[in-house]
């Protein structure tokens, strides 16, 4: 583990810090999604869906694989102590329809992760523990209305962390017919 003396810091790069958070988000769905035992996969071209993850069982009844869509976003707009049951994140109408399609044959969910104001806070690691600050919730938005006239709010649940055991359950859902 590197130290720096009280008065230096690192010298980081300058990357901007929107493609580190997106750098970032996308490191924590590989993670998920490996602990999870699926595999993921990148539309190309980009059709508005940051991945699509693919999970495979004998149990599954519809098919031997459920797929799902994932569009991925990150804020440090709202301090994960300002959380309370839900809370709002403001995505453009765009984004919003077509994670707002109903019916569909592959469902889609926005998985929205809270980050520290600081980017040094981002990431702690030492020899027994891997941290990455703060969370990530996600929500099914299937027939969410759009209200606004450019960006409508929707609202996140704080208790659908997002999470390998989470994951696995919305593949378990859709894996027999069902939602995410």
């Amino acid at each position: 583990m590197t130290t720096y003396p009280a008065n230096a810091l690192p010298l980081r790069g300058n990357l901007d810090v929107k493609q580190c958070m997106e750098k970032l988000q996308d490191g924590v769905l590989r993670a998920i999604a490996a602990a999870a035992r699926c595999s993921l996969s990148k539309p190309d071209p980009d059709p508005g869906i940051d991945w699509m993850v693919h999970h495979a069982s004998e149990s599954h009844t519809d098919d031997f694989q459920a797929l799902l869509r994932i569009q991925l976003k990150s804020t440090y707009q709202i301090s994960h102590s300002e959380l309370g049951d839900t809370f709002p994140f403001v995505l453009e109408n765009a984004h919003l329809k077509k994670l707002a399609r109903s019916p569909v044959t592959i469902p889609s969910i926005l998985v929205v992760m809270i980050l520290p104001r600081e980017l040094a806070s981002w990431v702690k690691a030492s020899p027994s523990d891997f941290t990455i600050r703060h969370c990530a919730y996600w929500v099914n938005l299937e027939s969410h209305p759009v209200t606004g006239v450019e960006k409508t709010s929707v609202r996140v649940p704080t208790n659908q962390v997002f999470d390998d055991l989470s994951l696995c359950g919305m593949m378990e859902r859709i894996g027999k017919g069902g939602k995410p």
